[in-house]
């Protein structure tokens, strides 16, 4: 699996891996960036998928990730790393890359040089944490002798680094490739804080469209997660945007299914089974 970042539009792809699980499509390699960092490497650690929908739901319920509470609360950036942190922290608990259940991989940008890295050992939060570093938004992360920072700049939707892991079969969950997508009354007024970071980070999506393109040439299936006009910062809408995930996942279960040579438990139409039977 290949995990593209795009904000709360990247909780789709929790809908994705719920689909593959009840699909039995085992996920043997996972690389994100930036949001997709994030749910991959939770379940590459957990293997749990329903623990981070429940926890992004919990903190829908409290508020915690309301666009008008991440604006608001500044602390030299637009957004303040506590609450991410600490959702982090607590999640991954100290764990490191050795120990997840499936081999990950977490996407960063070089600030120094620009130059993509692979993150693949050290400890899982600070990987994650430099992943999602969207300059403005979070402080950039030092690790391992560098100085890190949003993945989506060099490698929006990982596709090339799941294979060069070793995947035979590549599905990539694309939430944000698209060009600028912004209304226009919201580019008219770009003076409050939201519409000022929202038109940032459609400026960041314009040029990450551009490299997608590339990237996804190494992905057997692309999943487009129809979220293109939901903003960045609707975490509160994270029951629909899981929903969409998965079914976008499903639309595309019988290809990824091809694809793998995997069974599936999803059930075929009344004119399936005919066809079936009179070509068999």
């Amino acid at each position: 699996m290949a995990l593209g970042g795009g904000g709360a539009k990247g909780l789709a792809h929790i809908g994705v891996i719920k689909v593959l699980e009840r699909a039995e499509i085992p996920i043997d390699f996972i690389a994100g960036t930036s949001m997709g960092a994030l749910v991959g490497g939770w379940y590459a650690l957990t293997g749990n998928i329903y623990a981070i929908e429940k926890l992004f739901l919990e903190l829908k319920n409290k508020k915690l990730l309301s666009s008008d509470k991440i604006t608001a609360e500044r602390d030299g950036h637009l957004f303040a790393d506590k609450t991410i942190v600490e959702m982090l922290e607590a999640g991954f608990r100290r764990k490191h890359f050795k120990d997840c259940r499936i081999p990950f991989a977490a996407v960063t940008t070089d600030v120094a040089t620009g130059e993509q890295r692979v993150l693949k050992k050290g400890n899982l939060t600070e990987a994650v944490r430099a992943s999602i570093a969207l300059p403005i938004a979070f402080r950039p992360v030092k690790t391992g002798g560098h100085l890190l920072m949003d993945g989506g700049f060099v490698d929006p939707v990982p596709a090339d680094v799941v294979r060069e892991m070793g995947a035979d079969v590549v599905i990539a969950s694309d939430v944000a490739s698209r060009w600028i997508n912004m209304p226009s009354e919201d580019l008219q007024d770009i003076t409050r804080v939201k519409n000022l970071y929202s038109f940032i980070y459609e400026l960041v999506a314009g040029v990450e469209y551009h490299i997608t393109q590339r990237v996804l040439k190494d992905a057997d299936v692309v999943l487009k997660v129809p979220v293109a006009t939901l903003d960045w910062l609707e975490f509160d809408r994270v029951d629909e945007i899981i929903a969409r995930g998965e079914a976008e996942a499903k639309r595309n279960i019988r290809e990824i299914a091809k694809k793998t040579g995997c069974r599936t438990k999803i059930k075929k139409t009344g004119l399936e089974k005919f066809i079936e039977m009179v070509f068999k």
